[in-house]
Protein backbone atom coordinates (compact mmCIF):
# COMPACT_ATOMS: atom_id res chain seq x y z
CA UNK A 1 0.00 0.00 0.00
CA UNK A 2 0.64 3.44 -0.72
CA UNK A 3 2.61 3.92 2.71
CA UNK A 4 5.21 7.30 0.98
CA UNK A 5 1.80 9.07 -0.32
CA UNK A 6 -0.06 8.90 3.17
CA UNK A 7 2.83 10.15 4.94
CA UNK A 8 3.00 13.18 2.53
CA UNK A 9 -0.43 13.37 3.47
CA UNK A 10 -0.34 13.24 7.03
CA UNK A 11 2.66 15.78 6.72
CA UNK A 12 0.97 18.18 4.69
CA UNK A 13 -2.62 18.12 6.06
CA UNK A 14 -2.71 20.86 8.82
CA UNK A 15 -6.34 19.83 10.47
CA UNK A 16 -5.20 17.11 12.60
CA UNK A 17 -2.47 14.65 13.42
CA UNK A 18 -2.36 11.49 11.66
CA UNK A 19 -0.57 8.62 12.73
CA UNK A 20 -0.22 5.67 9.55
CA UNK A 21 1.95 2.89 10.67
CA UNK A 22 2.96 0.81 7.47
CA UNK A 23 2.15 -2.51 8.86
CA UNK A 24 0.68 -3.94 5.15
CA UNK A 25 -2.52 -4.29 4.06
CA UNK A 26 -3.46 -8.03 6.28
CA UNK A 27 -2.79 -6.16 9.42
CA UNK A 28 -4.53 -2.81 8.59
CA UNK A 29 -7.45 -4.77 7.40
CA UNK A 30 -6.99 -7.13 10.77
CA UNK A 31 -7.14 -3.86 13.36
CA UNK A 32 -10.12 -1.98 11.24
CA UNK A 33 -12.09 -4.95 11.23
CA UNK A 34 -10.94 -5.40 15.50
CA UNK A 35 -12.10 -1.97 16.07
CA UNK A 36 -8.08 -1.21 17.05
CA UNK A 37 -7.73 1.22 14.95
CA UNK A 38 -9.80 4.28 13.48
CA UNK A 39 -8.83 3.53 9.60
CA UNK A 40 -6.90 0.53 7.46
CA UNK A 41 -5.55 0.62 4.43
CA UNK A 42 -5.51 -1.74 1.85
CA UNK A 43 -4.34 -2.30 -2.35
CA UNK A 44 -7.26 -5.62 -2.26
CA UNK A 45 -10.93 -4.71 -1.31
CA UNK A 46 -11.96 -6.75 1.95
CA UNK A 47 -14.65 -9.75 0.50
CA UNK A 48 -17.91 -10.17 2.09
CA UNK A 49 -16.91 -12.98 4.28
CA UNK A 50 -14.17 -10.71 5.80
CA UNK A 51 -16.37 -7.63 6.06
CA UNK A 52 -19.34 -10.08 7.43
CA UNK A 53 -16.94 -11.09 10.55
CA UNK A 54 -15.94 -7.40 10.82
CA UNK A 55 -16.68 -6.13 14.49
CA UNK A 56 -18.49 -2.81 12.38
CA UNK A 57 -20.07 -2.18 9.44
CA UNK A 58 -17.04 -0.83 7.01
CA UNK A 59 -17.15 1.24 4.18
CA UNK A 60 -14.09 1.63 1.28
CA UNK A 61 -12.62 4.79 -0.04
CA UNK A 62 -10.33 4.39 -3.30
CA UNK A 63 -7.53 7.06 -2.56
CA UNK A 64 -5.33 6.47 -5.39
CA UNK A 65 -4.01 3.99 -8.30
CA UNK A 66 -0.64 2.47 -7.45
CA UNK A 67 1.20 -0.32 -9.49
CA UNK A 68 2.80 -3.56 -8.86
CA UNK A 69 6.44 -3.83 -10.93
CA UNK A 70 8.78 -6.60 -11.21
CA UNK A 71 12.13 -5.76 -9.89
CA UNK A 72 15.30 -6.97 -10.84
CA UNK A 73 19.17 -7.01 -10.39
CA UNK A 74 21.36 -8.70 -13.07
CA UNK A 75 24.50 -7.10 -13.83
CA UNK A 76 24.69 -5.65 -17.15
CA UNK A 77 20.92 -5.62 -18.12
CA UNK A 78 18.83 -2.35 -17.81
CA UNK A 79 15.41 -3.65 -20.08
CA UNK A 80 13.59 -7.04 -19.52
CA UNK A 81 10.47 -7.92 -21.34
CA UNK A 82 8.42 -10.86 -19.18
CA UNK A 83 4.75 -12.36 -20.38
CA UNK A 84 2.68 -13.07 -17.44
CA UNK A 85 3.19 -16.92 -17.93
CA UNK A 86 6.77 -16.36 -18.30
CA UNK A 87 6.54 -14.47 -14.84
CA UNK A 88 4.23 -17.17 -13.02
CA UNK A 89 6.80 -19.60 -13.71
CA UNK A 90 9.56 -17.96 -12.60
CA UNK A 91 7.52 -17.42 -9.29
CA UNK A 92 6.51 -21.05 -9.54
CA UNK A 93 9.97 -22.14 -10.05
CA UNK A 94 8.99 -24.09 -13.07
CA UNK A 95 11.92 -21.61 -14.94
CA UNK A 96 14.67 -21.16 -12.56
CA UNK A 97 17.75 -20.16 -14.67
CA UNK A 98 18.31 -16.54 -15.96
CA UNK A 99 19.26 -18.18 -19.74
CA UNK A 100 16.25 -20.13 -19.70
CA UNK A 101 14.97 -20.66 -23.38
CA UNK A 102 11.55 -18.43 -23.23
CA UNK A 103 13.13 -15.82 -20.91
CA UNK A 104 15.72 -15.40 -23.87
CA UNK A 105 12.72 -16.18 -26.79
CA UNK A 106 11.60 -12.91 -25.26
CA UNK A 107 14.40 -10.62 -24.81
CA UNK A 108 16.77 -11.04 -27.98
CA UNK A 109 19.81 -9.07 -27.86
CA UNK A 110 20.09 -9.48 -24.50
CA UNK A 111 23.05 -11.29 -22.68
CA UNK A 112 21.25 -13.46 -19.77
CA UNK A 113 23.60 -15.08 -17.16
CA UNK A 114 23.54 -18.56 -16.59
CA UNK A 115 22.84 -18.09 -13.34
CA UNK A 116 19.94 -19.49 -10.64
CA UNK A 117 16.84 -16.73 -10.51
CA UNK A 118 16.70 -15.68 -7.02
CA UNK A 119 13.21 -14.94 -5.84
CA UNK A 120 11.85 -13.05 -3.39
CA UNK A 121 8.52 -12.38 -2.11
CA UNK A 122 5.81 -10.97 0.40
CA UNK A 123 5.82 -12.99 3.56
CA UNK A 124 3.11 -10.77 5.08
CA UNK A 125 -0.64 -10.50 4.25
CA UNK A 126 0.04 -7.59 1.09
CA UNK A 127 -2.18 -5.84 -1.13
CA UNK A 128 0.57 -5.56 -3.55
CA UNK A 129 0.61 -9.66 -3.32
CA UNK A 130 -3.17 -9.63 -4.30
CA UNK A 131 -2.14 -7.31 -7.57
CA UNK A 132 0.43 -9.51 -8.66
CA UNK A 133 -1.26 -13.08 -8.15
CA UNK A 134 -4.95 -11.47 -9.21
CA UNK A 135 -2.81 -10.75 -12.22
CA UNK A 136 -1.27 -14.05 -12.66
CA UNK A 137 -3.72 -15.60 -12.01
CA UNK A 138 -5.71 -14.39 -14.81
CA UNK A 139 -3.09 -14.30 -17.43
CA UNK A 140 -1.59 -17.93 -16.14
CA UNK A 141 -3.60 -21.60 -15.93
CA UNK A 142 -0.70 -23.33 -14.13
CA UNK A 143 -0.77 -20.46 -11.51
CA UNK A 144 -4.53 -20.01 -11.49
CA UNK A 145 -4.46 -23.78 -10.66
CA UNK A 146 -1.58 -24.48 -8.29
CA UNK A 147 -1.17 -20.90 -6.43
CA UNK A 148 -4.21 -18.52 -6.85
CA UNK A 149 -4.75 -15.19 -5.55
CA UNK A 150 -4.61 -13.42 -2.76
CA UNK A 151 -3.22 -11.36 -0.22
CA UNK A 152 -0.89 -13.78 1.31
CA UNK A 153 -0.37 -16.99 -1.38
CA UNK A 154 2.41 -19.83 -0.65
CA UNK A 155 5.05 -19.23 -2.92
CA UNK A 156 6.70 -22.98 -3.87
CA UNK A 157 10.06 -21.13 -4.21
CA UNK A 158 11.93 -18.09 -3.00
CA UNK A 159 12.93 -15.90 -0.20
CA UNK A 160 9.85 -14.25 2.23
CA UNK A 161 10.85 -11.40 3.64
CA UNK A 162 7.84 -8.24 5.23
CA UNK A 163 6.91 -5.29 3.13
CA UNK A 164 7.33 -3.27 0.34
CA UNK A 165 10.91 -2.07 1.51
CA UNK A 166 11.98 -5.77 2.41
CA UNK A 167 11.44 -6.40 -0.96
CA UNK A 168 13.06 -3.68 -2.02
CA UNK A 169 16.20 -4.01 -0.27
CA UNK A 170 16.54 -7.84 -0.96
CA UNK A 171 16.86 -7.43 -4.74
CA UNK A 172 18.92 -4.01 -4.44
CA UNK A 173 21.68 -6.53 -2.15
CA UNK A 174 21.39 -9.83 -4.19
CA UNK A 175 22.59 -10.17 -7.75
CA UNK A 176 20.53 -12.51 -10.61
CA UNK A 177 17.85 -11.99 -7.83
CA UNK A 178 14.02 -10.78 -8.99
CA UNK A 179 10.92 -9.74 -6.40
CA UNK A 180 7.72 -7.49 -7.05
CA UNK A 181 7.14 -4.38 -5.49
CA UNK A 182 5.27 -0.86 -5.94
CA UNK A 183 6.48 1.39 -8.31
CA UNK A 184 7.27 4.18 -5.91
CA UNK A 185 9.66 1.76 -3.64
CA UNK A 186 11.62 0.39 -6.54
CA UNK A 187 11.96 3.98 -8.23
CA UNK A 188 13.09 5.23 -4.93
CA UNK A 189 15.54 2.47 -4.67
CA UNK A 190 16.65 3.02 -8.51
CA UNK A 191 16.07 -0.55 -9.15
CA UNK A 192 15.80 -2.15 -12.79
CA UNK A 193 11.73 -2.80 -13.79
CA UNK A 194 10.39 -4.96 -16.09
CA UNK A 195 8.58 -3.94 -19.43
CA UNK A 196 5.31 -6.54 -19.04
CA UNK A 197 2.60 -7.61 -21.41
CA UNK A 198 -0.75 -6.44 -21.16
CA UNK A 199 -4.05 -7.74 -22.34
CA UNK A 200 -3.34 -6.05 -25.85
CA UNK A 201 -0.51 -7.62 -26.29
CA UNK A 202 2.03 -4.44 -25.43
CA UNK A 203 4.92 -4.63 -23.53
CA UNK A 204 4.19 -1.98 -20.28
CA UNK A 205 5.96 -0.32 -18.10
CA UNK A 206 3.07 2.46 -15.44
CA UNK A 207 2.75 6.20 -16.13
CA UNK A 208 0.43 8.08 -15.09
CA UNK A 209 -1.38 8.04 -18.45
CA UNK A 210 -1.55 3.50 -18.05
CA UNK A 211 -2.74 3.83 -14.32
CA UNK A 212 -5.35 6.66 -15.20
CA UNK A 213 -6.27 3.85 -18.30
CA UNK A 214 -6.84 1.01 -15.58
CA UNK A 215 -8.79 3.29 -13.73
CA UNK A 216 -11.33 4.21 -16.09
CA UNK A 217 -11.95 1.04 -17.73
CA UNK A 218 -13.67 -0.34 -14.40
CA UNK A 219 -15.56 3.05 -14.37
CA UNK A 220 -18.56 1.25 -15.89
CA UNK A 221 -18.23 -1.99 -13.72
CA UNK A 222 -17.70 0.23 -10.08
CA UNK A 223 -20.16 -1.01 -7.35
CA UNK A 224 -22.03 0.92 -5.15
CA UNK A 225 -19.49 0.15 -2.34
CA UNK A 226 -16.60 1.20 -4.80
CA UNK A 227 -14.71 -2.25 -3.90
CA UNK A 228 -13.49 -2.84 -7.62
CA UNK A 229 -10.32 -4.75 -8.57
CA UNK A 230 -8.34 -2.71 -11.84
CA UNK A 231 -5.89 -5.29 -12.31
CA UNK A 232 -5.51 -6.97 -15.90
CA UNK A 233 -7.75 -3.82 -17.62
CA UNK A 234 -9.17 -3.98 -21.16
CA UNK A 235 -7.82 -0.77 -22.14
CA UNK A 236 -4.95 -1.74 -24.75
CA UNK A 237 -3.08 1.03 -22.96
CA UNK A 238 -3.71 0.76 -19.53
CA UNK A 239 -0.66 -0.99 -17.15
CA UNK A 240 -2.13 -5.06 -16.20
CA UNK A 241 -0.42 -4.60 -12.60
CA UNK A 242 -2.30 -1.95 -11.10
CA UNK A 243 -4.52 -1.08 -8.04
CA UNK A 244 -6.57 1.25 -6.41
CA UNK A 245 -5.75 1.56 -2.95
CA UNK A 246 -8.73 1.91 -0.75
CA UNK A 247 -9.14 3.45 2.96
CA UNK A 248 -11.33 1.29 5.34
CA UNK A 249 -12.95 2.83 7.63
CA UNK A 250 -16.33 2.18 10.01
CA UNK A 251 -19.24 3.54 8.37
CA UNK A 252 -20.45 4.61 11.71
CA UNK A 253 -17.86 6.02 14.59
CA UNK A 254 -17.97 5.32 18.31
CA UNK A 255 -16.23 8.44 18.82
CA UNK A 256 -17.68 11.29 17.12
CA UNK A 257 -14.60 13.83 17.13
CA UNK A 258 -11.99 11.32 16.03
CA UNK A 259 -14.83 10.71 13.17
CA UNK A 260 -14.95 13.93 12.40
CA UNK A 261 -11.71 14.89 12.16
CA UNK A 262 -11.31 11.25 9.60
CA UNK A 263 -13.69 12.75 7.70
CA UNK A 264 -11.96 15.53 6.87
CA UNK A 265 -8.59 14.30 6.20
CA UNK A 266 -10.29 11.60 4.31
CA UNK A 267 -12.14 14.62 2.37
CA UNK A 268 -8.96 16.81 1.60
CA UNK A 269 -6.68 13.99 0.77
CA UNK A 270 -9.71 13.27 -1.81
CA UNK A 271 -9.40 16.70 -3.54
CA UNK A 272 -6.18 18.40 -2.46
CA UNK A 273 -3.86 15.57 -1.17
CA UNK A 274 -4.23 14.46 -4.79
CA UNK A 275 -1.66 16.88 -6.19
CA UNK A 276 1.28 15.04 -4.80
CA UNK A 277 0.16 11.54 -5.74
CA UNK A 278 2.32 11.97 -9.17
CA UNK A 279 5.45 13.11 -7.58
CA UNK A 280 5.71 9.95 -5.48
CA UNK A 281 4.60 7.31 -8.46
CA UNK A 282 1.15 7.22 -7.62
CA UNK A 283 -1.28 8.44 -10.11
CA UNK A 284 -4.20 10.46 -8.86
CA UNK A 285 -7.90 9.42 -8.99
CA UNK A 286 -9.72 9.90 -12.30
CA UNK A 287 -13.23 12.80 -11.00
CA UNK A 288 -15.72 9.84 -11.96
CA UNK A 289 -14.19 7.78 -8.87
CA UNK A 290 -13.61 10.98 -6.69
CA UNK A 291 -17.08 11.98 -7.22
CA UNK A 292 -18.35 8.49 -6.05
CA UNK A 293 -16.14 9.05 -3.16
CA UNK A 294 -17.43 11.41 -1.95
CA UNK A 295 -21.06 9.73 -1.76
CA UNK A 296 -19.10 7.33 0.82
CA UNK A 297 -17.44 9.98 2.91
CA UNK A 298 -20.68 12.36 3.07
CA UNK A 299 -22.82 8.95 4.33
CA UNK A 300 -20.24 8.09 7.01
CA UNK A 301 -21.91 8.80 10.62
CA UNK A 302 -20.78 8.97 13.97
CA UNK A 303 -22.78 7.43 17.28
CA UNK A 304 -25.88 6.67 15.32
CA UNK A 305 -25.89 10.30 13.90
CA UNK A 306 -24.88 11.94 10.23
CA UNK A 307 -21.66 13.65 11.17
Amino acid sequence: MPFPLYTRWAAEYSGARVNYQPLGSGAGVRQVSDGVVDFGATDEPMSDAQLKEARADLVHVPMTIGAVVIAFNVAGVSELRLTPDVIADVFRGTIAKWDDPRLAGANPGVALPAADIAVVHRADGSGTSAAFTAYLAKSSEGWRAEIGAGAMPRFPVGVGVRGNDGVTAYVKATPCSIGYVELAYARQSHLAVAHVRNRAGKWMTPDLDSLDRAARSALGRVPPDLRVSIVDAEDDGAYPIAALSFLVLPRDARERARAEALSRFVWWALHDGQRYAAELDYAPLPPEIVTRAEVVVRGLRAEGRPL
